[in-house]
């Protein structure tokens, strides 16, 4: 197994999308690329932390590889604005990627380069080094999962689920 930390907006959205796609094994909503030692949904939410909500995808390379997953983050939100995704603002919703190896940060420099010419804009996503991974709270583990009829969910994951289940039909679980 592998694994990727990502952070594209909200975890919420990550979370749910990733979820479904074939090979991908677990998917954990957390808190990285901040100071705060003892980061919270609370701290980070309110920006007071300088951490990212993000993902982490375990997958089976064997079953899909990390090129498409990464695939999948460059093209389910949108890696041109800083500091924000649709109407979730500040720092927290950045878009940024972490890279445990050599590996991952060639291909992750590599798959940015290509996705470039879909973007008008400059994609601007961080690339940096993992230092540190926190799992998120339980409860916002599968949170669309659990809260299908939440606002939040039917307004904004929703839509996103439909575009990416169109997008990505062949790696559908």
């Amino acid at each position: 197994m592998e694994s990727i930390i990502l952070g594209g907006g909200c975890f919420w959205c990550l979370d749910a999308l990733y979820r479904s796609v074939k090979g991908v094994s677990s998917v954990v909503c957390g808190y990285a690329g901040g100071t705060d030692k003892n980061p919270t949904y609370q701290k980070v939410a309110y920006g007071d932390s300088d951490h990212a909500e993000v993902v982490r995808v375990t997958f089976d390379p064997n079953v899909i590889s990390l090129k498409k997953i990464l695939e999948v983050f460059w093209s389910v939100h949108d890696p041109t604005t800083p500091n924000r995704q649709g109407a979730d603002v500040g720092s927290q919703y950045r878009s940024i990627a972490f890279y445990t190896s050599t590996e991952q940060k060639q291909l992750l420099e590599a798959t940015r380069d290509d996705m470039q010419q879909y973007w008008e804009a400059p994609i601007i996503t961080e690339i940096i080094s993992l230092t540190k991974f926190y799992p998120a709270e339980d409860y916002h583990q599968n949170y669309f999962e659990k809260n299908p009829e939440q606002a939040y969910c039917q307004l904004v994951i929703n839509p996103k689920i439909a575009h990416f289940k169109q997008q990505f039909a062949n790696l559908l679980a």
